[in-house]
């Protein structure tokens, strides 16, 4: 008979069980914060590794312009590879047609241009790669309240019931403070993995933005040279 009833209480607080029995309420908190994991899962898998792909062809571009020794070979052959580091030698590379097309040159105009439009392109690519991680931090930040909000409703719930039917003992009150919990613990679960991919995400992000300004500066180092060459 212990036996028989240690498999039913056990059974009564399984995941899905406690999600069954749950308040209308503590549902929809549930399944919000389902849907959050879920959608932490997909940035992750899709942006996260995106990220690092993106990293290594861009450090391969950086390090391919590094030991080029004729720029218009280099452009004919790496110009169109879509990584962030060869938008930023395109744009420098815009300007620099546009403000040598006029005989009439500023030098150090033409330069504070290169350095504008390189810089320019940087913070746009860096931003389209940030897509995404806004998301992460609002889970990350908002998820736990939720589930904290579901757990409060799910107690306030199991200690009217206790009001309504006058029995205290543990039995009556173990499966609602249960679900109660399992909001909080669904929280938890969709939130944590969300911070670690966020400052993982974050931290590689910064990494990629500083290689583009490196990059941006040698590039424009080269072109200022050409610049003395042609004055």
């Amino acid at each position: 008979m212990n036996e028989l009833t240690v498999s039913v209480t056990q059974a009564s607080i399984s995941p899905l069980a406690l999600f069954l029995h749950a308040d209308i309420v503590v549902k929809m908190v549930m399944i919000g914060l389902l849907a959050a994991s879920l959608w932490t899962w997909t940035i992750i898998f899709g942006r996260g590794l995106g990220l690092a792909g993106i990293a290594k062809r861009d450090a391969q571009f950086g390090a391919d312009f590094d030991k080029a020794d004729d720029m218009d070979r280099f452009l004919r052959e790496k110009g169109g590879v879509d990584v962030p580091s060869a938008k930023v030698f395109g744009a420098g590379i815009e300007e620099w047609r546009l403000s040598t097309a006029n005989k009439k040159m500023d030098t150090e105009a033409t330069r504070a241009r290169l350095a504008s439009a390189m810089g320019t392109e940087a913070a746009t690519q860096v931003d389209k790669l940030s897509s995404g991680l806004n998301v992460l931090a609002t889970i990350g930040s908002v998820c736990p309240f939720v589930g904290l909000f579901g757990t409060v409703w799910g107690i306030m719930r199991s200690f009217s019931d206790i009001a309504a039917s006058q029995n205290t003992s543990f039995g009556a009150v173990a499966p609602g403070i249960a679900e109660a919990l399992f909001a909080t613990a669904l929280g938890l679960f969709a939130a944590i993995p969300a911070v670690i991919a966020y400052n993982r995400m974050t931290h590689r992000l910064d990494r990629i933005e500083a290689g583009l300004h490196r990059f941006a500066d040698r590039f424009h180092l080269t072109l200022s040279r050409e610049l003395d060459r042609e004055a």
